[in-house]
């Protein structure tokens, strides 16, 4: 009977982590680091830098988006408002009719919905307008 009693109180698992283990690992991988830190070499990043082009335009003609979505087309002749199907065309016309090299700048204050400017722009790719560019402040 005493080797039944014995028996019947067994072991407890215990649900603790071993945190001896734990800390000697973190331990060692700090000494790592450590050691390692400084062999490496930092690195060089090549980051573009902005400068000025070789082939500036020109002429340079600008669409300028307004807060209701209606649209302007400047050129260094008139100011013609515009609907969204004719901005393109107009701004082709104007470019083919340059002698000179030409761009267009898409010219919107902060407060203009972005999808305005994407539908401008959208409207000039597809009339094959050439050299397109963003302005981030209304010139005038």
């Amino acid at each position: 009977m005493p080797a039944m009693a014995s028996r019947g109180r067994g072991r407890r698992t215990i649900n603790e982590i071993n945190m001896v283990p734990f800390i000697d690992v973190m331990l060692v991988l700090l000494i790592i680091f450590m050691v390692t830190a400084p062999m490496l070499t930092p690195g060089m990043v090549d980051v573009p830098s902005v400068g000025k082009g070789r082939n500036l335009p020109k002429v340079v003609a600008q669409i300028v988006v307004n807060k209701d979505g209606s649209l302007q087309l400047k050129t260094p002749e008139a100011t013609r408002s515009m609907s969204q199907r004719e901005i393109g065309e107009a701004a082709l016309r104007w470019q083919k009719n340059q002698t000179k090299e030409t761009a267009v700048i898409i010219t919107a204050d902060k407060g203009v919905m972005y999808d305005n400017v994407v539908k401008a722009m959208d409207a000039l790719q597809k009339a094959g307008v050439q050299r397109v560019g963003l302005s981030v402040k209304q010139g005038g």
